[in-house]
């Protein structure tokens, strides 16, 4: 969850995208204008194919039904596979996002970037040495440079179709490769389509994805929002429940102009002597009414005696959800014996959802708990 902070200078070195999503022939008077809608409320690009040279996208009068939530949901914190069940496969391939459905998970959670030529994929970094087998390639060795001091093969060098040679592999040294090289890296439809049919066959499983860096892809000429909004819309076609999520408030300003759905803005601590605070100058109060919740750095979520912090005790009293990320079987937080303890920790004090890399521990431990509550008292 944490970021890759992706520099200015991306625009100077990064292709233009190409729109390759046609637009049917049959499409009505009213698509039409709602495409310029779209076009004139995304940022503009420079040197991109615009939305309505091609594009598609749903009405935007469209209202999201976000409440395709089983009513259960609301009465426990929900689980959600940070990047699928990424603590046992590689981090975002549809097997991982099998296994944290298999195992009870609520939502999955894939992170999109952009390839050079505009689609949408999911991977965590930017880089593609860590997630995937590019480095073994002698095709694409000449693709490896610098960028933002990083030496490395970067996914908006890489059209979908060379990335699609590619294969995944655990970026984690301390976790298991016996799936290393066996998936590629799976596009935002794809997910749809997996997600979609998860649901069909009667397991109502949610999806969160997490829109990186949108802000540096677009002043690269490179558009998520449109690519975005068409999948957000097959999503609420299909009885989907669904929560967006991104680092940069301005842009989730121009998604909730465009789809109604629950936006999560994600907030990391700012280390200072040792412990975590929040932004300087996020003001909880201030923030638009579009935001439907904080997905916090757990570092900023509970004090050493297991509460509240003022912080997040805020985030409730404005009545918005309080997502923790990233609870790790491996990387269990500073004070806590073990990751059930600290699960233990988060669920007591009250947080909405958690994002786990084991969900079935996430899951067992929330169970558990819930079991062990007294009965409801009624009158």
């Amino acid at each position: 969850m944490q970021k890759f902070r992706v520099l200015a200078g991306l625009c100077f070195i990064v292709a233009a995208a190409v729109c390759v999503c046609a637009a049917p022939a049959s499409a009505a008077i009213q698509e039409a204008a709602d495409l310029q809608a779209l076009e004139q409320t995304t940022p503009q690009q420079t040197g991109a194919p615009t939305l309505a040279e091609g594009g598609q996208a749903p009405p935007v009068s469209a209202a999201y039904n976000s409440n395709f939530e089983p009513a259960a949901w609301s009465e426990r914190p929900i689980v959600i596979a940070h990047r699928g069940a990424s603590g046992y496969r590689p981090e975002h391939t549809l097997s991982g996002y099998q296994l944290a459905i298999d195992q009870g998970a609520d939502y999955i959670e894939p992170d999109l970037v952009m390839t050079k030529d505009g689609y949408l994929v999911a991977r965590h970094d930017v880089y593609l040495s860590g997630s995937t087998n590019v480095a073994d390639l002698p095709v694409y060795k000449d693709r490896k440079r610098n960028f933002a001091g990083r030496d490395d093969w970067f996914v908006f060098d890489f059209t979908l179709s060379e990335l699609r040679t590619l294969r995944t592999r655990q970026p984690r040294p301390s976790r298991g490769r016996d799936y290393d090289g066996a998936e590629q890296v799976p596009t935002f439809d794809e997910i749809i389509d997996f997600i979609t049919a998860q649901n069909k066959s009667g397991r109502t499983v949610g999806l969160y994805p997490e829109i990186k860096h949108p802000q540096a892809f677009l002043e690269a000429g490179l558009n998520p929002t449109p690519r975005l909004v068409q999948g957000l819309a097959r999503l609420k076609a299909a009885g989907v429940p669904v929560y967006v999520q991104c680092f940069e408030l301005p842009y989730l300003e121009t998604l909730a102009g465009l789809f109604d759905a629950r936006y999560i803005y994600l907030v990391e601590g700012v280390e200072k002597g040792g412990k975590a605070y929040p932004p300087e100058g996020l003001d909880l109060a201030a923030l638009p009414p579009f935001v439907n919740g904080i997905g916090a750095d757990k570092a900023l979520v509970l004090d050493k005696k297991g509460a509240l912090t003022a912080f997040a005790s805020a985030i409730k009293a404005a009545g918005l959800q309080l997502h923790v990320w990233t609870l790790r079987n491996d990387d269990v937080g500073r004070g806590y014996g073990s990751i059930s303890s600290e699960l233990e920790a988060y669920y007591e004090a009250g947080v909405d959802g958690v994002f786990a890399d084991f969900p079935d521990t996430a899951i067992k431990v929330r169970d558990q708990k819930r079991l062990l509550a007294p009965p409801a008292v009624i009158n």
